[in-house]
């Protein structure tokens, strides 16, 4: 099976003439171009919203996936050529402002390890994994695992960036979450492996990318979060914030994710990832916030602020995420694009 992106259907100008480019028959500057004019038009309107942008976010995704598992049938070549990197520049200046202001100020008491399980604590409120445990359709299952496969399916990959950018202690503790996301060496344990065997079980496809053209602009602006933090250095301290953010909310939501899925009957190759998460992120989240985040900070206090914001922005996408499906479902509609 391919383990490419499948070049999907453009949703705008820009992506379109990105797509045109990776299949060979337009120029690079076009790109650029293009770039430059939708900077210019979109600063005219101040009620622009990048994270809702289909074709923006579309084309960022493209644009980092040159640098991940690649584009089907598109040459490796493309990925640094430096039109296309201009181009992503200028988006990433207008997406990193609209991450900016959806997070906003982010409180510090300057203890990073209390600040990190404050922000992170459990919420009172119901929620979406309550929801998937007590009531959720198989159909609404599909959905949601749909929007988590474009990231899930490589999980890990984005964060095991920051491996190289660190050293010591810091490297050793990111080094032993990451072991674990890859099961130990063992294949058939690689959590993206468990999830290619969750999506299997409810009858969608595993293929990695499947789903893009389906996908709406606010999964893939948080795919691209992630992107944007993982391939800046200069966001190191928000990569490691942002890991932190995924290990210590993923405990309690697995477990209730796992529940739903035995509610509809399934089996454990269906729960397997999230009973795995149950127990893996339980251990996870002590060496990501303890000696990761919390070694990070002491070694470099420059950073500090900056883990605070990447853990924030995990929890704003993911409140973005779950809203949009949660009032996509309450319409009667679906969280998908159609």
């Amino acid at each position: 099976m391919p383990t490419s992106m499948p070049v999907p259907q453009a949703r705008g100008p820009l992506s379109a003439t990105l797509v045109s480019i990776l299949r060979s028959s337009a120029d690079p500057r076009e790109l650029t171009a293009a770039a430059d004019a939708y900077e210019v038009a979109r600063s005219i309107d101040p009620t622009y919203d990048i994270l809702r942008d289909d074709d923006a976010q579309l084309t960022l995704t493209l644009l980092y996936e040159l640098h991940l598992q690649g584009i089907e049938n598109v040459s490796d070549a493309w990925e640094w050529n430096l039109d296309l990197l201009a181009a992503r520049s200028r988006l990433e200046t207008h997406f990193e402002a609209a991450i900016v202001e959806l997070v906003g100020k982010v409180p510090s008491s300057g203890d990073v390890v209390a600040d990190l399980w404050a922000m992170t604590a459990p919420s009172a409120g119901p929620g979406l994994a309550s929801f998937m445990a007590k009531d959720a359709t198989i159909d609404q299952f599909a959905e949601v695992l749909i929007h988590r496969s474009l990231n899930q399916l490589r999980e890990a990959d984005v964060h095991t960036l920051g491996i190289s950018r660190l050293s010591g202690a810091v490297k050793a503790a990111l080094v032993e979450v990451q072991s674990d996301e890859y099961g130990g060496g063992s294949a058939e344990r690689m959590h993206s492996r468990l999830f290619a065997d969750t999506m299997r079980a409810v009858g969608l496809s595993d293929r990695y990318g499947h789903y893009i053209d389906v996908v709406p602009a606010v999964t893939l602006a948080s795919l691209n979060a992630l992107s944007l933090f993982g391939f800046h250095r200069r966001h190191l301290g928000a990569l490691v914030g942002h890991l932190c953010a995924v290990e210590t909310t993923s405990a309690l939501p697995s477990k209730r994710y796992s529940a739903g899925l035995r509610r509809l009957g399934f089996g454990s190759d269906a729960t397997l990832f999230y009973d795995e998460h149950v127990e893996a992120d339980s251990v996870h989240e002590q060496i990501a916030v303890r000696e990761l985040a919390g070694g990070l900070a002491s070694s470099q206090p420059h950073r500090t602020d900056d883990i605070l914001f990447g853990a924030a922005t995990c929890l704003a996408f993911d409140d973005l995420l779950g809203d949009h499906l949660t009032s996509s479902w309450e319409k009667g509609e679906t969280s998908l694009r159609e």
